[in-house]
């Protein structure tokens, strides 16, 4: 089945659209102007417990967030990084706005796992707490508001869809993932999972993490195609880093990324579309990254006492062709 040729498709438009409706109806100034950002002259303060330094997409996601919560939109916004992806780190910070008593608390956490205690803590401070792009683990809906993000399993999925379209005979196929306890990483890996899982002509030679690295990539890439001497067919990147770290290995093997080996990748970088343009990665399924003015929607909501819904999906898009990549290059921001 094929899924695009030579034009982009989009992932969760549907949800998503109606979803941004809803938003735009109730977005703006809220009937109680002590609510509302800046309503009565004073700023919304918003503290922002961010992943920090991690690769293209974070880059674009935080700059994106930090550029919509603008003290002109009325938001003094505390943008607080994580110490070398060091949830210890995020956990202090998000204490600290706690303690500090912020207005809303945006979370993009480091890892899945720990964070009962301090979204409890908030809670109880009556402090909203909105999850960007990564989920919790256990998904316990009632410590947070809503998460805004793409739709990590349908956007891998759209990965799988064209691995079934373009390999009709299967093929031996490795994955490169995301750092381990990460929800993001989980959710691609079940995405794939439940479209190449039942293809019994796929055979997969393994799976490692390489840390969302362009260099690690490359590292574990070299390994796998000496271990299986050169006949590995396609690799799953689950982010555009480790996808050219993946180019890399191939053509430094004396193989031709994109005819030996086809490289898919998940973000939509500059970078990556590029690759796709050069013939040297054969698919890339965004995973949008710029939805501040979602989140301050959100946010305006939030604060206003209105209800949300629990999981806002972010609409993304694939490139299956060097002619898309190249039509969508001009006009892409990240």
């Amino acid at each position: 089945m094929s899924i695009t040729r030579g034009f982009t498709t989009t992932i969760g438009l549907v949800a998503a659209g109606a979803l941004a409706l809803g938003l735009a109806g109730c977005g703006g100034a809220s009937a109680d102007p002590d609510s509302s950002a800046g309503g009565d002259g004073d700023l919304t303060t918003v503290g922002f417990v961010a992943v920090g330094p991690e690769g293209a997409w974070r880059k674009a996601n935080e700059q994106n967030i930090q550029d919509t919560f603008t003290t002109d939109a009325g938001y003094e916004l505390k943008y607080a990084p994580a110490a070398k992806l060091d949830q210890k780190s995020q956990i202090d910070a998000f204490t600290s706005f706690v303690d500090e008593g912020v207005d809303v608390i945006l979370l993009s956490a480091t890892e899945g796992s720990g964070w009962e205690d301090s979204l409890t803590r908030a809670q109880e401070a009556e402090i909203p707490v909105i999850l960007i792009d990564r989920g919790i683990e256990p998904d316990n809906t009632d410590l947070y508001v809503t998460r805004i993000a793409p739709d990590n399993k349908e956007v891998s999925a759209s990965v799988a869809e064209w691995a079934q379209s373009e390999f009709p005979d299967g093929a031996k196929y490795f994955v490169l993932e995301g750092p381990a306890g990460v929800s993001v990483v989980n959710e691609r890996n079940e995405g794939w999972d439940e479209v190449i899982g039942a293809e019994s002509t796929f055979e997969k030679l393994g799976a490692q993490t390489a840390n969302w690295s362009t260099e690690e990539a490359k590292s574990v890439f070299e390994t796998v195609l000496k271990s299986n001497n050169n006949d590995v067919q396609m690799v799953f990147a689950q982010n555009d880093e480790m996808g050219l770290g993946a180019v890399q290995a191939v053509e430094e093997a004396g193989l031709v990324p994109g005819e030996d080996v086809k490289i898919a990748t998940i973000d939509g970088t500059k970078n990556a579309l590029q690759a796709l343009a050069d013939g040297k990665l054969s698919f890339v399924a965004e995973y949008n990254p710029l939805f501040g003015e979602t989140a301050m929607e959100v946010v305006e909501k939030v604060l206003a006492g209105e209800d949300v819904e629990p999981y806002i999906i972010v609409p993304s898009e694939t490139f299956d062709s060097p002619e898309a990549a190249s039509e969508a290059l001009p006009e892409r921001q990240f």
